[in-house]
């Protein structure tokens, strides 16, 4: 398998210059859809640009200096997802990937405080063995709870040092969301009405602004205002 992409052939989400060079550097699988993710080397080097080129980018991941949700990062491909937290201690450094209101990925500055957590989305969920509930999360993560008080589409607030539950956020009225796919892609919305049904992934979700779109083109970032730091209104 190839390590590299036709940068042309990139997704539309990569903010990549797609002329000056042929190539781009192709991601490893993981828990992140590559529509939403970009490979670790091009997040250092031409997103946080903290270094001038691949061979400094995989210097600094092979020295473990680049932390993605409290972990280091070991090759150079791994991809980097949206919400996903990334810190440089090293040059207290602290980011958040988030999308533009041009749907394009983007890195966010965020304090170190907001860089303890991460927002995940519950995808999906069902009882194992033993009576648990398990949720399966955005980002690959997965959580074992003992009640069954979180419905799909609702986002959790993650603590990434005790991996415990801060706070949720309903998909609900008066949530705000992060629009991620879709025609609207990278537009923050707040909800003006939603109920779910039987066919939960497809189900309408209406918003203030008059628009809307389908459950799984949202995140929700909080209720009544978000919870993360957004990017720049120009980006």
């Amino acid at each position: 398998m190839s390590d590299h992409m036709k940068r042309l052939a990139a997704p539309r989400s990569w903010a990549i210059p797609r002329k000056i060079h042929e190539y781009a550097v192709k991601q490893a699988p993981g828990a992140h859809p590559v529509e939403h993710s970009l490979p670790a080397v091009i997040v250092l080097r031409d997103m946080m640009k903290i270094c001038d080129t691949a061979r400094e980018a995989g210097r600094m991941i092979g020295n473990r200096e680049m932390i993605v949700n409290g972990r280091a990062v070991k090759d150079p491909k791994d991809p980097v997802g949206l919400m996903d937290t990334i810190v440089v201690p090293k040059l207290d450094l602290a980011y958040r990937m988030l999308l533009t209101g041009k749907g394009k990925l983007t890195v966010v500055p965020i304090s170190a405080d907001e860089a303890k957590f991460v927002l995940c989305r519950i995808k999906n969920k069902s009882i194992v063995p033993g009576g648990k509930v398990q949720l399966n999360l955005s980002g690959g993560r997965n959580l074992l709870l003992d009640s069954n008080k979180y419905a799909t589409g609702d986002s959790i607030k993650l603590n990434l040092e005790s991996n415990e539950v801060e706070e949720v956020y309903p998909l609900a009225e008066n949530a705000v969301v992060l629009i991620t796919d879709g025609y609207h892609a990278g537009k923050i919305e707040t909800v003006d009405k939603y109920a779910a049904g039987s066919h939960a992934l497809h189900n309408a979700v209406t918003f203030k602004s008059g628009t809307q779109t389908v459950k799984k083109n949202v995140f929700v970032i909080g209720t009544g205002s978000p919870v993360i730091t957004l990017p720049e209104a120009s980006e």
